[in-house]
């Protein structure tokens, strides 16, 4: 199932304060950034370029592919539930991608309460927002297939 991301909403200004603390990533072909089941080590921000993330249903039921826009956070949701990634990411070729580590991550939500709850709320409107683009997406093929 291919999924159109665009009306995906990441605050930029959210993006701006981890991009200040990351470091960049060479990515001068596709990069994987990381694989659905790993344990998370970092923040991943996409600025320029584009990335795939995708999905693998229970049993390899169904695969859901999107294409991400930028600014975007890779990874946000793993760091903030303490969870193994739900997704694999590959960021393509001339994509500009900064990193944060677990432990710089740890730190800066830690000590910015207001940070830690801006990126809570960024997670809470992603999973809606990915929620939404799923079933709207299941609906249409519902509606095609009657």
């Amino acid at each position: 199932m291919q999924i159109d991301s665009s009306a995906f909403i990441t605050d930029p200004s959210l993006v701006r304060v981890f991009q200040n603390k990351a470091v960049s990533l060479p990515c001068d072909r596709d990069r994987v950034l990381f694989f659905e089941g790993e344990p998370p080590t970092g923040l991943y921000i996409l600025s320029r370029g584009s990335a795939t993330l995708s999905w693998t249903g229970p049993d390899g039921q169904f695969d859901v592919t999107l294409q991400t826009t930028t600014p975007s956070l890779l990874g946000l949701p793993s760091l903030m539930e303490g969870e193994h990634h739900m997704y694999s990411v590959i960021a393509h070729s001339g994509a500009k991608i900064g990193f944060v580590s677990l432990y710089n991550f740890a730190l800066m939500i830690e000590f910015d309460q207001f940070l830690a709850l801006r990126s809570l709320q960024a997670v809470n409107a992603k999973t809606r927002s990915t929620q939404r683009a799923i079933f709207d997406q299941l609906d249409t093929g519902a509606r095609n297939a009657a």
